[in-house]
């Protein structure tokens, strides 16, 4: 298996785990918080697919997902590329309010789609390019996809868990 391959392979697992996690709730089971400042199913899984929409932008040096249409709207927030839910208080974690599951599958569908266009053909020279100097040692592209795919598997394992736990209530 090629480097294009196993990175494929890995992401595409993630949008049937999303599909999983908020699939059949309604609005108000995706912003059910277990505890107060915890966060919402619909705040997981809209942070991981942020996070994923801004960095793999920024590698393609393209807009983001989430400012090319009204994805801002269908979550009852504004279009701020800056915003990805990192460092959020509980006041901005209960701000975020999907109308809908689907919501949740067609942003992420869509971003999922971007990341497969960056990893297609992608091979192990490309990964070794320097994306971020800020860090040091400084980031390649291959510290970078791993660090989006570890940090969404997480976020949408939470988003599961969350997803039992409303459904036990």
């Amino acid at each position: 298996m090629d480097v294009s391959d196993l990175l494929t392979e890995t992401y595409d697992r993630l949008p049937d785990l999303v599909r999983a996690a908020v699939d059949g709730l309604t609005p108000q089971q995706l912003r059910w918080q277990p505890g107060p400042g915890a966060n919402s199913i619909g705040w997981l899984v809209w942070h991981l697919t942020r996070v994923q929409d801004h960095h793999v932008a920024d590698l393609l040096d393209a807009e983001q997902v989430w400012v090319s249409g009204d994805w801002a709207g269908r979550f009852g927030l504004t279009a701020d590329p800056d915003d990805t839910g990192y460092g959020h208080s509980p006041a901005q974690v209960a701000a975020v309010r999907p109308e809908s599951a689907q919501a949740l599958i067609d942003y992420y569908e869509a971003v999922a789609s971007r990341t497969g266009t960056l990893l297609a053909g992608l091979g192990p020279a490309g990964l070794d390019r320097v994306v971020d100097e800020a860090w040091d040692p400084p980031v390649t592209l291959g510290v970078r996809l791993v660090s989006i795919v570890e940090d969404d598997q997480q976020h949408v394992g939470q988003a599961a868990y969350v997803r039992g736990l409303v459904e036990a209530d």
